[in-house]
């Protein structure tokens, strides 16, 4: 961590900002480039090991910028090869970010406030409430630093899903220029259709992403088919409602053409019945859309827990016979606090 917090975070910079900023020191623009594709494409974890770049720059950017400003404060690795870090910012607050293997992909979820707002009352995440959101490089140094753990330079981050702690669409200004720098050619180069940003549902904001026009997929956090349930379940769904939320998500593939996915959180005993996913089905009919069931991961505070394997194959089986495609999520680093935000909510009970 920085000792001297007035210095800008370079992530905050978009590459046109770092152009001009190279122009004002009397440098030619092409150097943001060379900057970017050392941090973004190498790996370098300090201006210096940026050989290509003139010593007097690195000693400018050195002394106006950070490359980093946070610290891992704890790292865990899953027997399934899974790695989760709780990473302190410089203002002593804590956010969690993960790296998920599997086969040829390699999938990182991160976080876009500290805590969250919405209510959802079986989430870790907000159990503290919202304390603020994260500027667009906090967001884009939790890709930096799970990026350093794959040990080779061939082995890369495929996947971006934005499903961590807080609401993404809450803190869009900040989160959008985030993403297109993950997809720009000159920084990570990762795909529209591999990042995933996830919403509980604020339909203003759905279409302002539609708009932005750079077709990144929308996951839409549902979790109950009815307005009467969601009201229990997400505390802001009074303030918004299903109708409008599968509105927003209508506007979203017309405007895009790309299928919007809807997870649900099943919960033993709330909205895990077949009555549940008939109507849910009702809901999506004519729809082009998926389901992502995802049984609840147990946090002993909110002492909620999802449904034996049976009844969420039984519940997705609904789905699948009404025409809507549905897949069960499978469980990911279970043995490391898998739960979002539940690292974060054991560290500030320990403080």
């Amino acid at each position: 961590m920085s000792d001297t917090p007035s210095k800008t975070l370079l992530t905050d910079l978009t590459r046109e900002a770092l152009a001009e900023w190279c122009e004002a020191a009397g440098e030619r623009p092409f150097r943001a480039d060379q900057v970017r594709r050392w941090l973004f494409g190498k790996r370098v974890e300090s201006f210096d090991e940026m050989h290509d770049v003139p010593a007097k720059l690195r000693d400018r950017l050195k002394e106006e910028f950070d490359l980093f400003t946070s610290e891992i404060d704890r790292h865990q690795v899953s027997s399934d090869g899974t790695e989760k870090l709780l990473l302190r910012l410089r203002d002593g607050e804590h956010v969690e970010a993960v790296l998920m293997r599997e086969e040829k992909r390699r999938t990182v979820c991160i976080s876009t406030q500290v805590g969250c707002g919405m209510g959802c009352v079986f989430c870790a995440s907000g159990l503290l409430g919202l304390r603020r959101n994260l500027s667009t490089g906090e967001i884009l140094e939790q890709i930096l630093r799970l990026d350093r753990l794959l040990p080779s330079a061939e082995e890369r981050i495929t996947n971006v899903v934005v499903m961590g702690i807080g609401e993404p669409l809450a803190n869009l200004p900040n989160l959008l220029p985030a993403v297109d720098t993950l997809n720009e050619k000159g920084a990570m180069g990762i795909g529209a259709r591999r990042i995933t940003i996830s919403t509980v549902g604020l339909p203003d904001r759905m279409r302002e992403l539609a708009a932005h026009g750079k077709g990144y997929n929308l996951a839409v956090s549902l979790h109950a088919p009815n307005d009467e349930l969601r009201n229990r379940l997400v505390a802001v769904n009074d303030k918004i409602g299903v109708e409008a939320i599968l509105a927003a998500a209508d506007d979203f593939f017309e405007k895009t053409g790309r299928r919007v996915t809807f997870e649900y959180v099943l919960l033993e005993g709330l909205n895990d019945s077949a009555a549940c996913a008939s109507e849910l089905a009702e809901r999506l009919r004519g729809r082009n859309a998926h389901v992502n069931l995802i049984p609840m991961n147990r946090v002993s505070e909110t002492g909620f827990r999802g449904p034996p394997m049976e009844i969420a194959k039984h519940f997705a089986a609904i789905l699948e016979k009404a025409g809507t495609p549905a897949t069960i999520r499978k469980k990911k680093g279970a043995d490391i606090d898998a739960a979002c935000g539940q690292l974060r909510l054991e560290a500030e009970q320990q403080t």
